[in-house]
């Protein structure tokens, strides 16, 4: 955990059960830049190629986790990533959330649903990739991957899974509540206090303050 911060009090991951990468996910692409070693996957990225992985089943809602080692040292352009998104059904017009990493449990964003367009309705595959982001991750591409640190390795392992596919009816479908009880699936103070630390000491960028974006595009702000 980074220092300093609270505890969130409520452990949503400790009520979710780890699952192997084979009972939630295949690969994608790049299976040559894939390996499974006992429970944990790696994928990399060199000249020649990044990977990446996709959930078996498409989801409505639910609680999405993997833990996360990234590549150590130099790693400008090179992204690493676990999100959902449903890309390949609506090319040019698709719902995406991606997943961001900080400590175990802490909220880092919470989008309130203001109303329909800020929550995503249509279901969404959950992803994973290492891949060069060169073009544009790095101040539009001020910083190039250098690839005489190749390879660059992501590690995943604890995939879980829990949720309401899109073949789940709404009484078999139970996703796991994000706050303690009492609150409604609001969080609760303390995660409300652990999300306001992390958002002043630890956010470096945030989209929504970005002002060469088209605000119209994301409702959620």
């Amino acid at each position: 955990n980074a220092q300093g911060l609270p505890s969130p009090g409520y452990y949503l991951s400790s009520k979710v059960s780890t699952i192997s990468f084979d009972q939630g996910f295949s690969n994608l692409w790049g299976p040559q830049h894939e390996k499974l070693d006992q429970g944990s996957l790696s994928i990399w990225l060199d000249s020649n190629s990044g990977s990446g992985f996709k959930s078996h089943h498409s989801y409505k809602s639910g609680y999405f986790g993997v833990a996360v080692k990234l590549q150590p040292g130099y790693t400008a352009g090179v992204i690493t990533s676990f999100y959902l998104s449903n890309n390949q059904d609506y090319p040019g017009n698709h719902d995406e959330i991606d997943i961001e990493f900080l400590v175990d449990d802490v909220p880092i964003r919470r989008y309130p649903r203001k109303s329909d367009s800020t929550f995503p309705s249509r279901p969404m595959y959950v992803y994973g990739s290492i891949w060069d982001a060169s073009p544009w991750a790095t101040e539009n591409g001020k910083y190039k991957a250098d690839y005489n640190y190749q390879p660059f390795i992501g590690k995943y392992k604890n995939f879980k899974l829990q949720g309401c596919t899109t073949d789940s009816t709404s009484s078999s479908c139970r996703p796991p509540s994000i706050s303690p009880s009492g609150y409604g699936g609001r969080l609760s103070p303390q995660q409300n206090t652990a999300m306001q630390l992390v958002q002043n000491n630890y956010l470096v960028y945030n989209y929504c303050h970005d002002p060469s974006r088209d605000h119209t595009l994301i409702p959620e702000c």
